[in-house]
């Protein structure tokens, strides 16, 4: 019998064949063709709905409870400063007005090959935040970027 070893590429044979978690290494992130840059923190990747309760007269062993608008937190990036400016051009497009565009945030693995993806409609940055700036300290110069989206996707 043969196996399929593509198929069990990722699989723990110590943990019944289950899938490994994946150990990412940076989060792609792009606007359509253009790459944003490559992330070392992703946060944000959340959906939470409102939950409505509903006593009906006469029922007295429990509460109806349905299902209300979906609420989406900011997408926050965090990376090292690079010489790359996509960023920060974006952001600066977007202080007159907010040019939407729907982006992608890819999970890369070791490999450099994507593990996950997902796409967010309708995203423009609000917030960027630059580098604290100390000489007496080693530290990476780290920027930070907050995004508001009007909804994703989980697309890989």
């Amino acid at each position: 019998m043969a196996v399929d070893t593509a198929k069990n590429l990722d699989r723990n044979p110590a943990s019944g064949g289950s899938p490994d978690p994946a150990l990412g290494i940076g989060f792609l992130v792009k606007a359509g063709f253009d790459k944003i840059g490559l992330f070392q923190e992703c946060s944000g990747l959340t959906v939470e709905y409102d939950v409505y309760t509903h006593e009906e007269g006469g029922e007295m062993g429990f509460v109806h409870k349905l299902r209300g608008r979906a609420k989406h937190p900011n997408l926050v990036l965090k990376r090292g400063v690079t010489h790359e400016k996509n960023l920060s051009d974006w952001f600066f497009e977007c202080k007159d007005q907010a040019k939407r565009r729907n982006i992608s945030v890819e999970l890369i693995g070791r490999d450099q090959k994507t593990i996950r993806a997902w796409s967010f409609a309708g995203a423009f940055p609000v917030k960027w935040t630059g580098p604290s700036l100390n000489a007496g300290q080693g530290n990476a110069a780290i920027e930070q970027l907050e995004i508001v989206h009007q909804g994703f996707e989980d697309v890989a």
